[in-house]
């Protein structure tokens, strides 16, 4: 393997990246000015022309196939389903391709990985989960979001279910928080729904909503690990749980009011799921946004506090009211913000306004998650990897084809996932995850014999190789495989160019060991 050639051709490809700016149009962009689809972009594009900041064109094709299927289902797409949609001359194809990507299995994978980062899915330390109860949690978020379950609905589900943890997986919520004092369960239920986090309420404010989760009790069965989550009808009777009971307060002072023997924790869910409610829709619909564009309406995303105020208000009301109206279908929310033209704008901004990025003056750029990143290597390389747990039961090993995206639990040891910063699970906080990219993720993408087994051993390089198509033919095909579109004229003529010189010596590996190293495969774009 010639390195010197593997940086140089990196390099080509991150110069592009940056001469975009400069370039009227490039592989990242089309020629089309962004038009308003929408009133997400009513109200983005309208924000922007006050603020003075240009808009960035819309993004190209070959940048859109690969975004969607990243967004949508953490998946990038196959060399076939690129060219199948850079060859379709459907004026639609972009409507309809999102409409596919949402209806897919593997949109259930990712978007249970979220909820999963969200809700501490995570067996032991610091979370009391255990392994069998790890999955049947997986499961239940996994069935609900393949299935649409109403968001209100959902919410409701996990604040009010009693039974056991390995047979109720809803349980799990409250067994997924680190203490189980009122305060700490209120402030998880806060955070977790509200996006309030626990510096930022008073703690008379919390110890009024914690009266609503004080009667929780946890009871052991039999069975090891199991127990049961209920509302402890016995202790609420007491005089220290009515006592406890007579304090409760919702968060914004409205009146609580009790019935004899009646669970708090639904009389607080019903409350929160009120489209009236000032915190709970404004969350999710927050949430999503930071999901498929990067950055929240709010910022940080699970960060909603009055002095942290939306950068688009009227943008925030939009979708709260849009959602409320779908009955809270995130489905419709996805496709909403993925069919707008602010969704689809290139990464290219057309201004250095510092205003621009959190306006969503363009398309921002940021770095695969852990466990997209490997499955992206195992996918384009046709290879494998091992996962593992260190804790023995119900599994050890897990299969051969089990995708990162789709692991149940954060405790499932990966050199990898660890080194490229998955959600530890541990608060729920978005920070959990770490995206930021170091030195170590960089020399072991571009030197560690793990990446280079992939290589050597991948059979889909093996097969394209072993055809001999013409050289043109081959550069093609790796740019589909590695960064789903064609190659400009510059870089076929290029990367031809060194094929050429360097067939018998590995020149066609060279090439796609570039294009892995590239910025545009480690990065959403």
């Amino acid at each position: 393997m010639n390195l010197a050639v593997v940086l140089v051709l990196a390099a080509a490809t991150a110069a592009q990246e940056q001469a975009a700016a400069a370039s009227p149009i490039s592989a990242f962009e089309s020629d089309a000015n962004p038009v308003a689809q929408g009133r997400i972009d009513e109200l983005v594009l309208g924000r922007l022309k006050q603020l003075g900041i240009p808009p960035a064109r819309v993004c190209s094709d070959g940048v859109f196939v690969r975004r969607a299927y990243l967004d949508v289902i953490g998946t990038l797409p196959t060399p076939d389903e690129a060219a199948q949609f850079l060859n379709d001359s459907d004026p639609d194809r972009r409507r309809k391709l999102i409409d596919r990507l949402l209806d897919r299995d593997e949109f259930a994978d990712y978007g249970a990985m979220k909820w999963c980062d969200l809700l501490r899915v995570k067996s032991e330390f610091p979370i009391k989960l255990w392994p069998n109860a790890v999955q049947a949690y997986h499961h239940w978020i996994h069935t609900a979001v393949k299935e649409n379950m109403p968001y209100d609905r959902f919410a409701r589900e996990l604040l009010t279910a009693s039974g056991s943890n390995f047979r109720v997986p809803q349980v799990n919520f409250y067994r997924a928080v680190q203490s189980r004092e009122p305060q700490a369960l209120a402030q998880a239920v806060a955070f977790t729904f509200m996006g309030v986090r626990p510096e930022a309420w008073p703690s008379d404010r919390w110890s009024g909503m914690a009266a609503f989760f004080s009667q929780i009790s946890y009871k052991p069965t039999v069975e090891w690990k199991e127990e049961i989550v209920l509302f402890d009808l016995e202790q609420a009777r007491s005089p220290a749980g009515m006592e406890s009971l007579r304090s409760a307060a919702f968060p914004d002072a409205s009146p609580v009011r009790l019935a004899p023997g009646e669970d708090p924790r639904r009389v607080f869910a019903d409350w929160l799921i009120r489209p009236e409610n000032p915190w709970f829709t404004r969350n999710v619909v927050n949430r999503v946004w930071f999901w498929l564009l990067g950055r929240g309406v709010i910022h940080p995303a699970d960060d909603l506090r009055p002095d942290n105020p939306p950068a688009n208000p009227e943008l925030l009301d939009f979708l709260e009211q849009e959602l409320i109206e779908a009955r809270y279908d995130l489905k419709h929310l996805y496709r909403q913000i993925l069919n707008s033209t602010t969704y689809q704008l290139s990464c290219v901004p057309r201004s250095d306004n510092p205003l621009g990025e959190a306006n969503f003056a363009h398309y921002p750029l940021r770095r695969l998650e852990a466990e997209v990143l490997i499955d992206a290597l195992c996918q384009i390389t046709g290879t494998t990897e091992q996962y593992s747990s260190i804790i023995p039961e119900p599994y050890t090993f897990m299969p051969a084809d089990q995708r990162a995206v789709a692991l149940a639990d954060a405790s499932i040891a990966s050199p990898f996932l660890e080194k490229f910063g998955r959600s530890s699970r541990d608060t729920g906080l978005e920070s959990d995850r770490n995206n930021r990219p170091t030195a170590a993720q960089r020399l072991h993408m571009l030197n560690s014999s793990h990446v280079r087994q992939k290589m050597e051993t991948s059979p889909k390089l093996r097969a394209l190789l072993g055809s001999d198509p013409k050289r043109p033919e081959i550069i093609v095909q790796l740019y589909l495989t590695v960064l789903s579109r064609m190659p400009t004229q510059e870089e076929l003529q290029i990367a031809e160019t060194h094929v050429k010189e360097t067939w018998a010596d590995g020149g066609p590996r060279d090439l796609f060991w570039a294009l892995v190293n590239s910025p545009e495969f480690c990065y959403r774009h």
